[in-house]
């Protein structure tokens, strides 16, 4: 089993904390010793950053907060915006330290990316730079809704362009009206050179520890 795994998804808002806390659930049953981290959370809400707060609630052994976030943004805007404004240049060598720390706590960490793969961190960089330079297998979380057949195979295409493995992927029913879902998992079965680990319903009370569950965290390499 590797040491990590990179989370991203097909758009903002699918679910990648979701299944980042569920994955470290998954984990954590079969014996061992996880993290969670969020390199960059933008958006702060009384004083917190709920998916910070998710990650460490669902995690088995602690870490300094600088390490487990090293970006706390408190504008909710894309993540180069956000730095701009907060005066804070985003730098993916300082979240590749924070990397190097956990690892030596945890046995396995998972890392949730901000926004889709390809969004800005800076002028310079975006997060498929901070993907590469953490060089993990990457996990991509799917919001099943009208499109999602197209974002997921631009990102997974994206994903592989940057000399990166697809891990897996994770269905995640974030709209219930969506028509023909199942032939969209079917489809995406079909294209994505990757294995399904598990299909999340829409739920309104989302308890991850019940979510895990439904991932097969076997199918990882």
């Amino acid at each position: 089993m590797t040491e990590g795994y990179f989370i991203t998804g097909t758009d903002t808002g699918i679910g990648k904390t979701l299944v980042s806390c569920a994955l470290l659930h998954a984990f954590a049953a079969n014996g061992r010793k996880v993290i969670g981290m969020k390199p960059v959370a933008a958006g702060c809400e009384n004083g917190h950053w709920m998916d910070v707060d998710l990650l460490v609630a669902a995690s088995t052994v602690s870490a300094p907060c600088k390490l487990v976030n090293p970006y706390a943004l408190i504008p909710p805007l894309a993540p180069h915006i956000a730095a701009k404004q907060s005066n804070i240049e985003i730098d993916p060598t300082v979240i590749q330290k924070a990397f190097f720390e956990l690892k030596k706590t945890a046995e396995t960490v998972i890392i949730e990316g901000v926004g889709g793969f390809l969004v800005p961190l800076s002028g310079q960089y975006d997060g498929a730079d901070l993907a590469r330079i953490l060089n993990l297998p990457v996990i991509l979380v799917v919001g099943l809704r009208l499109g999602c057949l197209n974002h997921a195979l631009l990102t997974a295409q994206a994903v592989k362009a940057n000399g990166l493995r697809l891990g897996g992927w994770v269905a995640n029913g974030i709209d219930p009206q969506m028509l023909a879902q199942k032939e969209n998992i079917q489809t995406l079965k079909q294209r994505l050179d990757c294995p399904l680990l598990g299909i999340i319903p829409f739920v309104k009370d989302m308890n991850l520890k019940n979510i895990s569950k439904l991932l097969d965290i076997r199918e990882l390499a």
